[in-house]
């Protein structure tokens, strides 16, 4: 029997969920990246009724419902449909992949540009390219999801110019609050010409963006870290994944804006909630690693993960980013890390420097025991 990982090609949805090894995932794609005190109650008692109360945090700042049982999964999408967190079909749904900064505020360009491509899905005009392919709405003083995964981009230029950015290239297209939503749609609409499912890869391949695209964009900057903002409080789960009760805890704190970095901002806050399930020191070791659910969560991953991870999180330098990954997918960090373990069989890792999960290892075939000895003489190293 092959043990190779199978890529699916497509992410899950609630309309379109994916069987994993605890059950269906349900992913909402949450309007406006922001839940009211009401929905996110209601997302909470729903994981419990229909799955097994296990929430994640996907790296698109969307919710995922885990280990919901196929018989009732008709029930659950009735009563997330009442709360309005259903598209009206599959088809939207497949197309309103939108990620949005989550310190927007009210009537701004973000907040404007979201409505207008949102509206865009429900008619049916945002192109199929691949159900992958997603939009990163940024249009803040500076940008903030520049590391986080998206194939069309909103940004702000340096001299405050909106722009239209393609993955992977290093320049924009200036482009004004009106016009870019239909620029967008060109865009999405040339990349699909390419014979491409992401635009990385068109340009990667040698398509060539116009001479329009020639606006610089802003670079070095960084993920925001926890505690304070105008927006309200920062606040992280390990692993990116909570329980219905800590939903509902954070319910009670105000409505909630979901984050692709494994954290949810309480809108309003200003002060930090004090909550053992919750992460709200910025130093706290475990906000320097990542890792997907593994074995026995996930049906393809050949190891357990977020043990290992959480005992290593420690000994990963600061400034630094451990990936533990279940299999070569490498779904919690599609991007290369720093430090990337590659479980390959019960037990067993590889070690992958600079690189994604699937890259070539520097080391393989470590234990967990191996691996926290390499990482305690590379601690001790000068």
């Amino acid at each position: 029997m092959s043990t190779a990982h199978v890529i699916k090609g497509w992410c899950p949805g609630a309309l379109r969920p994916m069987l994993s090894g605890d059950g269906l995932v349900v992913r909402l794609r949450v309007p406006q990246g922001r839940l009211t005190p009401a929905q996110a109650r209601g997302v909470a008692e729903l994981s419990q009724r229909y799955g097994n109360g296990v929430i994640d945090l996907s790296n698109r700042a969307n919710l995922q419902l885990r280990g919901i049982d196929p018989a009732r999964q008709e029930g659950l999408i009735d009563a997330l449909r009442a709360l309005a967190l259903i598209d009206a079909d599959e088809h939207t749904e497949r197309r309103r992949n939108l990620m949005l900064t989550p310190f927007w505020q009210a009537g701004d360009d973000t907040d404007h540009l979201t409505q207008q491509l949102t509206a865009a899905a429900q008619r049916h005009a945002l192109p199929d390219v691949s159900s992958k392919f997603g939009y990163a709405v940024d249009a803040g003083a500076q940008p903030v999801l520049q590391a986080d995964p998206a194939d069309i981009r909103f940004e702000r230029a340096a001299d405050g110019q909106l722009l239209l950015c393609a993955e992977g290239a290093a320049l924009g297209k200036p482009v004004s609050r009106d016009t870019a939503v239909a620029e967008a749609i060109a865009l999405a609409t040339w990349v699909r010409a390419q014979g491409a499912t992401r635009a990385a890869r068109a340009l990667a391949a040698g398509a060539t963006l116009t001479p329009c695209f020639n606006h610089p964009r802003q670079s070095g900057l960084s993920t925001p870290t926890l505690g304070h903002y105008p927006a309200g409080a920062l606040v992280a789960c390990a692993f990116g994944q909570m329980d219905a009760e800590t939903l509902t805890a954070l319910a009670d704190l105000g409505p909630l804006r979901l984050t692709p970095w494994r954290m949810v901002l309480i809108e309003g806050a200003t002060e930090l909630p004090d909550s053992p399930s919750l992460i709200t020191d910025a130093a706290d070791p475990l906000l320097r690693v990542v890792a997907c659910i593994g074995a026995p969560g996930c049906a393809q991953a050949r190891g357990e993960t977020r043990g290992l991870a959480r005992d290593l999180a420690a000994s990963v330098p600061q400034g630094q980013r451990l990936h533990v990954s279940g299999c070569a997918k490498g779904c919690a960090a599609p991007r290369a890390t720093d430090l990337t373990l590659t479980a390959t069989a019960p037990g067993q890792y590889d070690l992958i420097r600079n690189g994604r999960a699937d890259a070539a290892p520097d080391l393989r075939g470590l234990t967990p025991a191996a691996i926290a000895s390499h990482f305690r003489k590379s601690a001790d190293a000068p």
